[in-house]
């Protein structure tokens, strides 16, 4: 494994593979929370399923955050080498009429990614661990006996600075995407007949599925 991130070529292979990892779990995140705005009580049930389920718990949710942890790490050791690669490139060329915004700014949506990440761990994922491995109260209830996932969701949205901060994360994020997409599937060699519709498919995906988080935010910050 050293040996294949020491070479320029593995590590953007790597860092290609982390950021198909972490989409795909976007997507999935994404369609259990929209379910929050058609269906609460299914929401509720998903949500239940999801955070109790030992296969979930114990098994894909380390390989998630080594996934976050890993992608991150990649990111800044390739911009560190990358812009070491441009001070002498770009003593001959324009940098700015070879490259675009998006992809010459990754670090800086990268960065702002991690720590809307930090915040956002700090504000569901650390208080759902206490609860339930701390606590100890696996039943995902509140005192009523009903399901609390969907209740605590809709009191997350009430303060406009969460979400605020929430929307401005995923603009973030689309911007981060909009370059990603294209250049992970570049990175593992997808230069064929299909690039053109790789393309669209990484702009729909980078707009839309941010844009469907805001919606939900918003959504349940007017409704609740």
């Amino acid at each position: 494994m050293s040996g294949i991130l020491n070479s320029s070529i593995g590590r953007k292979v790597a860092m290609a593979l982390s950021a198909f990892f972490l989409m795909i779990f976007i997507l999935q995140h994404f369609a259990i929370n929209i379910l929050s705005v058609f269906s609460p009580d299914t929401f509720n049930e998903v949500s239940h399923f999801m955070g109790t389920f030992w296969l979930i718990q114990f098994v894909l949710q380390p390989v998630l955050i080594f996934g976050v942890v890993f992608h991150f790490i990649m990111g800044f050791v390739l911009e560190i080498k990358n812009k070491k690669a441009r001070q002498i490139s770009y003593a001959k060329n324009n940098g700015s009429a070879n490259s675009t915004w998006m992809s010459r700014n990754m670090i800086w949506s990268g960065g702002f990614i991690l720590v809307f990440l930090v915040i956002h761990f700090i504000d569901f994922w650390f208080p759902e661990i206490n609860t339930k491995y701390i606590v100890g109260d696996m039943s995902g209830t509140l005192p009523n006996g009903e399901f609390r996932y969907y209740e605590e969701l809709v009191h997350k949205f009430e303060p406009i600075w969460r979400v605020a901060l929430y929307c401005l994360g995923f603009v973030f994020l689309a911007l981060h995407l909009l370059h990603g997409f294209n250049s992970a599937f570049q990175s593992v060699g997808a230069n064929n007949k299909y690039t053109k519709g790789l393309k669209g498919f990484g702009k729909a995906y980078a707009i839309l599925i941010p844009l469907g988080f805001i919606f939900i935010a918003l959504f349940h910050h007017f409704n609740h």
